[in-house]
C-alpha cells in the first residue's frame, strides 16, 4: 500500500530515496553528512541575505522614505543574517529549525520599520522543509502556528511606537501565510511527487526482477525437459547398442553371418538414435519448413510400445506386453510421457537386472489409464535397492508430475522392480435420455 505522508512506503517496506545530482556532487567533494550539507546551505543563505540587506538599506528604505537608526539597523542586519543559522538543523530537526527561525523573526519584526514587512529566505526554506518531511496535516498545524507570532509581534511593536495596528498586522499575516503555510504546501506537493516517482522506479525494478526470474524459470524448465529427453533416448538406444555390440564381438569368428546381421542392426539403431536426437535438439532451432525432412514429428506414444518391445526382444530381453481395456486417445504430452516411462523402465531393467523377464501391462479402466512395468530379479543377482534415485527415476517423476499422473516405484517382494504410472481420465457426463 502507498503512503502519501512521510517517507515513501510500499507494501510495508520503506522505499529508499533516490540520491539527487547535487547531493551526489557534495558527496564527491567529501560533504557527506546532512549537517555538513545543510551547513553549506545556511552559509549560502546568510550571504544572500547580506546582499539583500545592502539593497534594502541603500534603495528600498530611501524609496519608501523610511529611516532606521544605527542601533536599529545593526539589530536588523544581525537578526536577518543569524536567521539562516538554524537551517543547519532543517533535515535532522525540522520543527526545531522552524521554531528557531520564527524566534529570530520576532527580533526582525521588532527592528523593522512599522510599515515594512521584512521576510527572509530562511522562513521559506524552513516552511518548505517541514512540508517535505512531516505528514501533511502536521506540517499545516506547525506552520500555521508560526503565522500568529509575527502578527502579534507586529501589533505589539505598533502599540509601543504609537502607530496603527491594522496595516502592520495585515502585512505580517499575509507574509506569514505566504512564507510558512504556502511553502509547506509546496514542499508537501514536491515530496508527494518524489515519492510517486520513487514508487514508479521501485515498481519498474520489481517488474524487471520478476520478468528475469520468470525467464530463468522457463529456461530451467526447458533445460530439464531437454535433459529428460536426452537421457531417455541415450539410455534406451545406447544400452541396446552396447548389448548388441558385445554379441557381435563374440560372433565375429564363430558366426560371421550373424555378426554381419548384428552390425546392420547396430547401424539401424544408430540412425534411429540420431533421428531421435535431431528431434530433441530441433526445438532449439527455428521450426523447419514444410519441405524439411520431418524431424519435427511428435514423439511416440502408447501405440509405439509394440515396436519398443520388439527392439528389446531383439536385444535378447524377455518382455511380455499386455493390454487391457478399451484403448482411448490421450493428450499428446501424456501419451509421450507413458512411452518415455516404458522406455526408461526397460532400459533400467536391462541395466540392473540383465536377463530377467519383464512384464509390461497397459490398462484402460473407466476413470484412469495405467502402465505397469515389473521385472523379476536377475538370476544370481542381488535384490534391487529401493533407495536408488538415478536420473531415470527423477525424469519419470518429473514427467508424471507434468501430466498430473501418479508414479509409484519400488522393489517387489521377490527382489525385482516395479514401476506404476497412473493417470486419471476425465469424461464428459453421458446423456441417458432422461429429461433435464
Amino acid at each position: 500500500m502507498l503512503t502519501t505522508d512521510g517517507p515513501a512506503v510500499f507494501d510495508g517496506v520503506r522505499v529508499p530515496p533516490r540520491v539527487g545530482r547535487l547531493e551526489t556532487l557534495l558527496t564527491r567533494l567529501g560533504v557527506t553528512s546532512r549537517l555538513a550539507q545543510d551547513g553549506l546551505l545556511a552559509a549560502a543563505v546568510a550571504l544572500m541575505t547580506a546582499g539583500l540587506l545592502v539593497v534594502l538599506f541603500q534603495y528600498v528604505l530611501e524609496a519608501e522614505d523610511l529611516t532606521l537608526g544605527p542601533a536599529q539597523g545593526a539589530l536588523l542586519a544581525v537578526a536577518t543574517c543569524a536567521q539562516a543559522l538554524p537551517l543547519i538543523l532543517r533535515r535532522t530537526r525540522p520543527v526545531l529549525c522552524l521554531g528557531l527561525v520564527v524566534a529570530v523573526q520576532v527580533l526582525v519584526v521588532a527592528a523593522s520599520p512599522p510599515d515594512l514587512s521584512v521576510g527572509g529566505i530562511p522562513q521559506v526554506i524552513a516552511g518548505y522543509t517541514v512540508g517535505t518531511l512531516l505528514p501533511a496535516r502536521r506540517a499545516l498545524v506547525v506552520t500555521g502556528a508560526a503565522v500568529p507570532v509575527g502578527v502579534v509581534t507586529a501589533a505589539a511593536t505598533a502599540l509601543v511606537s504609537g502607530n496603527g495596528l491594522l496595516m502592520p498586522a495585515a502585512n505580517h499575516l499575509a507574509a506569514g501565510i505566504g512564507t510558512y503555510v504556502l511553502s509547506a504546501l509546496v514542499g508537501g506537493a514536491v515530496a508527494t511527487r518524489r515519492r510517486y516517482v520513487e514508487l514508479l522506479r521501485l515498481r519498474a525494478e520489481e517488474l524487471m526482477r520478476t520478468q528475469r526470474a520468470t525467464t530463468q524459470a522457463a529456461i530451467f524448465a526447458e533445460r530439464s525437459r531437454m535433459a529428460r529427453e536426452l537421457h531417455d533416448v541415450a539410455a534406451h538406444h545406447l544400452s541396446g547398442l552396447v548389448v548388441q555390440a558385445a554379441a557381435v564381438a563374440r560372433q565375429i569368428d564363430s558366426d560371421p553371418e550373424a555378426a554381419k546381421a548384428g552390425t546392420a542392426w547396430i547401424r539401424g539403431q544408430g540412425k534411429e538414435t540420431l533421428d531421435s536426437l535431431r528431434l530433441i535438439v530441433g526445438v532449439l532451432r527455428e521450426r523447419p519448413s514444410i519441405d524439411d525432412d520431418g524431424h519435427d514429428a511428435p514423439p511416440p506414444g502408447l501405440d509405439a510400445l509394440d515396436g519398443l518391445v520388439r527392439t528389446a526382444r531383439t536385444l535378447g530381453d524377455t518382455v511380455e506386453l499386455v493390454r487391457e481395456g478399451r484403448a482411448r486417445a490421450l493428450a499428446p504430452i501424456a501419451d509421450a510421457a507413458f512411452y518415455r516411462v516404458a522406455q526408461e523402465s526397460l532400459s533400467n531393467a536391462r541395466q540392473h537386472a540383465p536377463g530377467a523377464p519383464v512384464r509390461m501391462a497397459v490398462r484402460f479402466a473407466e476413470r484412469e489409464v495405467s502402465l505397469e512395468v515389473v521385472n523379476a530379479r536377475a538370476a544370481g543377482g542381488t535384490p534391487t535397492d529401493s533407495t536408488r534415485q538415478g536420473m531415470g527415476l527423477i525424469g519419470m517423476g518429473e514427467r508424471a508430475h507434468l501430466v498430473g499422473a501418479t508414479l509409484t516405484t519400488g522393489a517387489t517382494p521377490s527382489g525385482g522392480w516395479r514401476v506404476l504410472l497412473t493417470l486419471p481420465l476425465h469424461h464428459e457426463p453421458t446423456n441417458t435420455g432422461g429429461q433435464e
